[in-house]
């Protein structure tokens, strides 16, 4: 059984450090960007909406999602429902961390992971992350968002262990739901500090320009 596990963990880091923004830019024919080193720096679904437009950002987004959804497929085949969390686990942190080059900030993969693991609570994760981004007086309102979400995604999992919850299409709600939320919540909330500095600069540039725009 552990042989299996590690196995489905190799398996989905490999799938998530797959380049969908690389891939993305590839084929808009558009080399001379890089959503790792342009926009905001993130290689997510949402820098390469700024870059390439927003058709381009949310086929990005989907494939990370799907990276994944992947990877915890084949990580239930190989051990079960605790191969499939440790699996999706593992995406959202090689897409986090992948090897050789920067890292997202994980959310669309982590979205993966909630669809194929908890899909139960997906709606509420929308739910919570659309209603908190949409607070008009927050700053990097997508940090404060995704740090909400996760929180809920964590507790409502616990919940869910605790009572014995059904969750249709999902896995069995072991302490493994719970202890794969808190791991990849714990790697997105790393990624969203260490670009936090980034984040901002790009804002503030923002700003600038649509000041300047405006005294025209």
């Amino acid at each position: 059984m552990l042989g299996r596990l590690i196995v489905a963990a190799v398996v989905g880091y490999m799938a998530g450090t797959l380049a969908s923004s690389r891939v993305a830019t590839g084929l808009a024919a558009r080399d001379d960007l890089d959503a790792a080193r342009d926009g905001t720096g993130n290689p997510g679904g949402m820098n390469t909406s700024h870059l390439l437009g927003r058709r381009w950002g949310a086929a990005v987004a989907a494939a990370d999602a799907g990276k994944a959804v992947v990877a915890a497929r084949v990580g239930r085949k190989l051990a079960g429902d605790l191969g499939a969390n440790v699996a999706a686990t593992a995406a959202v942190i090689g897409h986090c961390h992948p090897p050789t080059r920067k890292g997202g900030k994980g959310i669309a993969t982590s979205i993966g992971q909630v669809a194929a693991t908890f899909p139960v609570y997906l709606p509420i994760d929308m739910a919570v992350a659309l209603s908190t981004a949409a607070i008009p007086w927050l700053r990097q309102r997508t940090r404060v968002a995704s740090g909400v979400a996760s929180a809920t995604w964590v507790g409502c999992s616990l919940l869910w262990w605790r009572r014995g919850l059904p969750s249709p299409g999902g896995v069995s709600t072991t302490i493994s739901l719970p202890a794969a939320a808190l791991v990849s919540s714990v790697v997105i909330a790393e990624r969203f500090r260490a670009e936090a500095a980034g984040v901002e600069v790009f804002n503030r540039s923002g700003e600038v320009a649509r000041d300047q725009e405006a005294t025209k």
